[in-house]
């Protein structure tokens, strides 16, 4: 058996800067792997990679996602609070290389697009463009934004206005198979996975043992 190796709070600040960075992004195991679209006041569209996109409720329909302090340059921030609007668009494994590199740090003019090879499609409701190759994408309006006093990070706070998904991986009782339409998950800063479902599970009641779901709920 290995042995278990430990640091105490007093030691990351003892750490190498990326060894340190590294390490602390993969303590929260696999995350959702999502390019954040956004325009500018003037139509020009940006793209950026975000691992840090989190349910908040179903009704009314929010998500949020954490934004790096905006001491600098903050393209998709900046836009979204601009005009009001951003989408989200699951990155999938026919994209997941191209994905990733929109985090490198164009300057404002350069799209992101244009820079990675990835297609816009235009989004129904709003100014932020969509992903072409995105298989599960959605429009959100900016409902509120918070600066966390702990570190500056800024969470952005959006309802979803619109919702677009390959109907196949609809079941009947409104669960998405993000499996079937390919979507990666990453842990860390740059490690990319595909995942294999064990099952899905009934809901949880404290008088029963915990049971399968199986295929219910599949389509027809």
């Amino acid at each position: 058996m290995q042995k278990t190796r430990h640091w105490h709070r007093a030691d990351f600040d003892q750490l190498e800067k990326l060894y340190r960075v590294n390490l602390l992004n993969s303590l929260s195991g696999f995350k959702s792997a999502n390019l954040i679209g956004t325009a500018d006041a003037s139509g020009h569209p940006n793209l950026a990679m975000f691992s840090s996109v989190v349910h908040l409720g179903a009704n009314p329909p929010l998500i949020a996602f954490i934004n790096r302090p905006d001491s600098v340059e903050r393209h998709t921030l900046e836009n979204l609070l601009a005009t009001g609007w951003f989408t989200v668009n699951q990155v999938n494994d026919d994209m997941w290389q191209k994905a990733h590199q929109t985090s490198a740090r164009y300057p404002r003019e350069v799209s992101e697009f244009d820079a990675t090879g990835l297609g816009v499609a235009t989004c129904p409701v709003c100014p932020a463009p969509f992903v072409a190759e995105s298989r599960l994408r959605f429009a959100c309006r900016l409902v509120e934004h918070q600066t966390l006093q702990v570190n500056g990070t800024v969470m952005v706070i959006g309802e979803i206005e619109y919702l677009e998904v390959e109907g196949e991986a609809v079941r009947n009782d409104g669960y998405i198979d993000i499996e079937r339409l390919g979507t990666v998950a990453v842990s860390g800063l740059d490690s990319y996975h595909r995942t294999r479902r064990l099952d899905r599970l009934q809901y949880a009641k404290p008088d029963r043992p915990v049971r399968p779901l199986g295929s219910a709920g599949d389509r027809d």
